[in-house]
């Protein structure tokens, strides 16, 4: 609860914010109490309080200029810094920085906001030190969180009440043994306040008459990132993926994919080969092709230059199944041009994250 007084030094010091346009920004403060979800029997042992914490944000308002900001009923975004104390010694606490979208909804009074950035744990695994914390296996790892609440702005002389619940995921993405990660859900309550709001800040409605439908295009992408088995105490190692497919945009928001791909996941060279040491009883060919080769189909779901995807796949060539034949990946791309784009995702298989992947891909 001490960190109640934080909130409390928050709003006394937006409270003298000057020199914003009006009405346009808005800043949030929300304390939140939960449990972390046991969702594998390896951190059922860590589990042993409520966490608590807050998420404090800062947003800007959108009031229909771009087509995007109508087609979404007008959507905030901003940055939000979150703190939450596990309750474990043993799992420490975390610190989080993230971008997000607060969407809107039954009059705009009912908000989902979904963040995505970095978090930092303060107590890892450490074999010596630490050994109990199967959750987190290093101090920066990725981190994602929902917001869902009601929401009412500008009660008394800008400031405004919201609570409702809250989901908060933190994984390292297998970057670093060991990685059960953890989720937290919670409820939560805050204050929010709007700088300086006036009248004349009006949502544009425009009927769009732009047609989005388009041929189909042609993408190739190079994707990387860095991974570990599930052995704890090897090497991180490089993991590549190449690939190409087509995509089909049907309208102002959505677009499917199609295609192929390539994968070197050179963490699993040495798992096998560790496997077939370490195991003997259970045969393994320590010479096994460890690359695999994956069909796959996405929705790729479009808001401005910011766009996020969903997809669907499975290997076709995959001589060491370690994994199981389906994978997903989750991600967002951002268009840095017409024809080039960036992209953050998460491969996995099922719940199980496999590797946190950087990209760079062109549209032709």
């Amino acid at each position: 609860m001490r960190h109640f007084y934080y909130l409390i030094l928050f709003f006394s010091i937006i409270s003298f914010a000057q020199d914003v346009p009006a009405g346009s920004y808005t800043a949030d403060a929300s304390y939140f109490y939960g449990n972390v979800i046991p969702h594998r029997q390896s951190i059922r042992h860590l589990i042993i309080g409520h966490p608590e914490g807050m998420v404090i944000s800062f947003n800007r308002k959108t009031f229909g200029k771009k087509a995007w900001e109508q087609a979404y009923n007008f959507p905030d975004y901003g940055v939000s810094f979150h703190f939450q104390d596990m309750k474990n010694e043993a799992l420490g606490d975390m610190y989080g920085l993230y971008g997000h979208y607060s969407f809107y909804f039954l009059q705009r009074q009912l908000i989902l906001r979904v963040g995505q950035g970095v978090a930092y744990n303060t107590n890892p695994y450490d074999r010596e030190t630490n050994f109990r914390n199967y959750a987190y296996g290093m101090h920066l790892m990725p981190s994602t969180y929902f917001m869902l609440n009601y929401t009412k702005y500008d009660l008394w002389q800008g400031f405004g009440l919201q609570a409702g619940l809250i989901f908060i995921h933190h994984s390292n993405a297998s970057m670093k043994s060991p990685n059960t990660s953890t989720n937290t859900f919670a409820v939560n309550v805050g204050l929010n306040y709007t700088f300086d709001k006036k009248e004349e800040n009006q949502y544009t409605h425009i009927i769009d008459d732009s047609i989005y439908k388009q041929p189909l295009h042609y993408n190739i992408v190079f994707r990387g990132g860095i991974n570990q088995s599930d052995v704890i105490g090897t090497k991180q190692y490089p993991y590549f993926t190449f690939g190409g497919y087509i995509d089909k945009r049907i309208s102002r928001k959505s677009g499917f994919q199609l295609g192929a791909e390539f994968f070197w996941p050179k963490y699993l060279k040495e798992y096998i080969r560790y496997m077939a040491i370490a195991y003997p009883e259970n045969p393994t060919d320590g010479s096994t092709d460890y690359k695999k080769l994956g069909i796959f189909g996405g929705y790729e779901l479009y808001i401005n230059r910011l766009s996020l995807e969903a997809q669907v796949g499975y290997y076709v060539y995959s001589p060491y199944n370690s994994t199981g034949l389906l994978y997903q990946r989750i991600g967002m791309k951002y268009y840095l041009s017409k024809n080039i784009f960036a992209s953050l995702g998460l491969k996995t298989h099922g719940a199980k994250a496999e590797v946190m992947e950087f990209g760079i891909g062109v549209r032709l």
